[in-house]
């Protein structure tokens, strides 16, 4: 299978401009020449990469580091996304969340108008 090179530039061009980092900030977190960033966010070398340097560059970017192999590979994001324990221990949260503002809701509506005026 041929390796998704365009998909890695679009993940970290994304992935920048959602954190607001600049290229050679995420070079320095990863420990990387700048040009190594340059080239891949903007895909002008597509070569094969030391797996290393996918890592870093990915754990830089606040992911888990195996990200950019797995979407080089062409596998789609939410597969990715899908052994991120940090993702599912949000979701958890999040439907938590959800089930306590339904009870809050509903407690409201029993109080009735005059809880609002409280």
């Amino acid at each position: 299978m041929a390796k998704d090179w365009d998909a890695v530039a679009a993940a970290i061009k994304a992935r920048l401009a959602e954190i607001d980092m600049t290229q050679a900030e995420l070079a320095a977190r990863a420990g990387v020449a700048l040009m190594t960033v340059r080239e891949l966010q903007h895909n002008l070398q597509p070569r094969r990469r030391n797996p290393r340097t996918l890592a870093a560059v990915s754990e830089a970017l606040g992911w888990p580091a195996d990200r950019l192999s797995r979407i080089l590979e062409g596998e789609p994001v939410a597969a990715v996304d899908a052994d991120d324990p940090v993702l599912a221990e949000l979701d958890s949260v999040k439907e938590d969340l959800s089930a306590i503002v339904r009870r809050l809701d509903a407690i409201e509506r029993r109080l009735g108008p005059e809880a609002e005026q409280s």
